[in-house]
């Protein structure tokens, strides 16, 4: 093992996600980690230390009153140095003790000696996850600084079906190499800002089989989500139906349809320094809702659509001419889009409109990079091919400059 490596702790709870932690522990040092694994008591009824201990090339931490473990107070020794503490799986049961200060093994009495950043990977049955305790305990948790790496969707060992699945191990090492990062990069520029941004496409259902959707993939929204994490902003991100992994943010509420969107948005809406609109939201959607069965062939079909609620004019005309928060939108044309984004921006009440032209090369959904142009009443501000990471940089440089003449909604 290198010397100088950072040092992230690897704490592994019971649940049948344990061997994927494994591969976590693999892939942080891929990015230049070294990693100490804490296993709690459950957690070895799933996988056994000398996997961890094989890998990471340490002893593997499984008790607090093992012979020798209190020469040098090893929770307090370890919690000085690690760079971040990353917990896969978190379980209902250790999340509760991290939000309620219980220290009962060594695991939870380093999390409360530690001033690291903590990082969590929940896992678990659908009705755990969802359950009032644990979404209770989460929230508490996330406002003492905490980031989730959200479960995913799927089968799970129980035999269910639905969230509650460990995130992907190349998920859950991305998201602690950007914690490390981001603490590391100075200086937070937006600390104690609340920026609330949407990512990804709407879908509405046209019956249980088919959907009218778009092709956003996400991406934009969640490097712009990714970056003001990085620069300190509590992010509350609202995402829709995508299968590209979500940044670890404060709070994440996923929504299907372009009305779900609005009800997420405009009540988050009241409490946020800034609002960027990224996603792809459905201009229409079926006049007489979803239908309940199959619509069946039958020929020619005519659909009857309305109009989805405009949610960036409701949030400019909710907050009636004040200067927060900051609202930034996007207009994604298939041609020059400057005229008619400038046009959105004053219609809309907004700040900054973000345009693009689908159709330019290294432009649009699906892709790495973008090309687009800041459109403002001071202006329009084109930018080159970029990545999407570099984009969503240059457009919170904007807000920045925007915030930097009001103070923050809440400190």
């Amino acid at each position: 093992m290198a010397a100088g490596e950072p040092l992230i702790g690897l704490g592994v709870s019971g649940g049948i996600g344990a061997y994927k932690a494994v591969e976590v522990a693999r892939l942080l040092q891929r990015r230049g980690y070294a990693v100490q694994a804490i296993l709690t008591r459950n957690a070895r009824r799933f996988i056994g230390p000398l996997t961890f201990e094989a890998i990471t090339g340490r002893p593997v931490i499984t008790s607090q009153w093992s012979a020798g473990m209190n020469s040098d107070i090893e929770h307090i020794a370890l919690a000085a140095g690690m760079r971040a503490l990353v917990v896969a799986p978190a379980t209902a049961n250790i999340i509760g003790k991290f939000a309620n200060g219980i220290a009962d093994d060594f695991l939870s009495a380093l999390f409360l000696a530690t001033r690291a950043p903590l990082l969590l990977a929940p896992a678990m049955n659908t009705v755990m996850w969802q359950h009032p305790a644990v979404q209770d305990n989460l929230a508490r948790l996330v406002a003492r600084g905490a980031r989730i790496v959200d479960p995913g969707e799927g089968y799970l060992a129980c035999g269910w079906v639905g969230r509650g699945r460990l995130a992907g191990p190349d998920q859950i090492a991305d998201a602690a190499d950007r914690l490390v990062r981001s603490v590391d990069a100075a200086p937070a520029t937006l600390t104690g800002r609340r920026i609330l941004i949407t990512a990804g496409p709407t879908c509405e259902d046209l019956d249980p089989v088919r959907f009218l959707g778009n092709r956003s993939s996400g991406r934009m929204g969640f490097a712009l989500a990714d970056e003001a994490m990085r620069r300190g902003a509590s992010v509350h991100l609202v995402a829709g139906p995508t299968p590209v992994p979500t940044p670890a943010v404060s709070t994440l509420t996923r929504v299907r349809s372009a009305a779900e969107m609005h009800t997420a948005v405009m009540a988050a809406s009241r409490d946020v320094d800034a609002v960027i609109m990224s996603a792809a939201v459905a201009d229409y959607t079926p006049a007489s809702g979803a239908s309940s069965a199959k619509i069946e062939k039958s020929g020619a079909m005519t659909l009857a659509l309305e109009r989805t609620a405009d949610i960036l004019a409701d949030l400019g005309k909710a907050r009636c001419g004040a200067p927060m928060p900051v609202l930034v939108g996007f207009a994604a044309e298939t041609g020059p889009p400057e005229g008619r984004a400038a046009a959105k921006l004053k219609q809309k009440d907004v700040d900054l409109i973000v345009a693009n032209d689908l159709t330019a090369t290294g432009a649009g959904f699906d892709v790495e990079t973008n090309q687009v142009t800041l459109v403002s009443a001071s202006g329009n501000v084109p930018l080159p091919v970029m990545s999407k990471a570099d984009v969503a940089s240059a457009i919170l440089d904007r807000v920045e400059a925007l915030l930097s003449a009001v103070p923050a909604v809440r400190a």
